[in-house]
């Protein structure tokens, strides 16, 4: 086992976040130092659970904990009420009563499931992200929003419920698709345009395990900071919706057949260009974007139109009444929030679909 990172995400309480490799492998002795005698509810989905399940469980074991595990369907399909409702119908038959624990061990849609479950579980019990997908350890795995998704929209249901451990063991990149790694990677090209010139630049680079880790590292010590600023998204912390009020009406639009990943990449060319249009953001800046994106081989066009896109965001919990807030990059670690009435949202999406004749300059 090789710790290379360990964060405190400073909130009441605070929590690690650990960043190293072999540590599922140690997840149980790790664990023990966080939780110490409980029992623990091991959800994850149908791909992790071929990987990494046994190999969780037996180092739970080891360490003495009473396991018991939950496998849902992989996919943003099993992010539903339905399936929120067996989790927990599971967590009672198992008999976890307040001192007891939920592991979240995937990727971003087990880790919402499973922290929604916890949260709400007994009015809420303990849980521990074991993110295996490079989204999930550079974004949702910290900050504790948890959600499902309804028929009218993506992530409508939801709360918020801080974890007691993040633990990123990034040999698991190791085992992605390209693609999935893809879908992390805009992510991180979202925080990166956030927070400054050094991690964009980061993103630049080949997708190298170093390089990763690093990314990993940074994103997280910036996301951090927002969540400890504002862990209820009552102010600073919106700014991480940079791009995905686009992005989650694309992914509405398409039925969930566009994972969020490229649905975010899409998301953030839309608001920077936009941003460039209205006369927001700083000329060139759809470029630079739009050249990191396709480093990494992610979607910058949207298969939609502005109408299409914005009927679908109307539907979004960002929306307030008649008005609705959009994040928009200025330049690389600078941005600024524009609330706007909800009847010129369909111009904004029109401007940040406009034809950009040479993406990568």
């Amino acid at each position: 086992m090789d710790i290379m990172s360990n964060q405190v995400i400073p909130v009441d309480p605070p929590y690690p976040v650990l960043i190293g490799q072999g540590l599922l492998c140690h997840a149980g002795e790790l664990i023990r130092e966080i939780l110490g005698d409980c029992r623990i509810a091991l959800i994850t989905d149908s791909n992790v659970a071929s990987l990494y399940l046994e190999t969780v469980t037996r180092s739970l074991e080891t360490s003495g904990y009473p396991v018991s595990s939950w496998v849902i369907p992989a996919g943003e399909a099993s992010k539903n009420m339905g399936e929120l409702s067996l989790v927990l119908e599971f967590l009672a038959e198992s008999g976890l009563d307040r001192t007891d624990a939920v592991i979240a061990l995937g990727g971003g849609v087990v880790g919402d499931l499973a922290g929604f479950a916890a949260g709400c579980y007994l009015r809420g019990i303990r849980y521990v992200q074991l993110p295996t997908t490079l989204l999930a350890a550079v974004d949702s795995s910290v900050g504790g929003k948890c959600a499902v998704d309804l028929a009218e929209g993506k992530n409508l249901a939801g709360l918020f419920h801080q974890p007691s451990a993040v633990l990123c063991d990034i040999d698991c990149l190791a085992t992605l698709p390209w693609l999935v790694l893809a879908d992390g990677m805009a992510e991180a090209v979202k925080t990166a345009i956030l927070s400054g010139d050094e991690l964009f630049a980061l993103c630049r680079r080949p997708a190298e395990p170093s390089v990763l880790r690093e990314i990993i590292d940074r994103c997280l010590t910036f996301k951090g900071e927002v969540v400890a600023a504002d862990p209820r998204e009552q102010g600073l912390r919106r700014i991480l919706n940079l791009g995905h009020t686009p992005a989650h009406a694309i992914e509405l639009c398409s039925g969930y057949t566009v994972s969020h990943g490229q649905a975010v990449a899409m998301g953030l060319v839309i608001m920077a260009r936009a941003g460039e249009v209205l006369g927001w953001s700083e000329p060139g800046l759809t470029g630079k974007i739009c050249a990191v994106l396709e480093h990494h081989q992610l979607p910058v066009r949207a298969p939609f139109q502005a109408a299409q896109l914005a009927a679908a965001a109307l539907r979004d919990k960002k929306r307030k009444g008649t008005q609705i807030t959009l994040v928009i990059p200025v330049r690389i670690g600078e941005w600024v929030e524009k609330t706007i009435p909800v009847t010129e949202l369909e111009a904004v999406f029109a401007a940040g679909l406009e034809e950009f004749h040479d993406c990568s300059n």
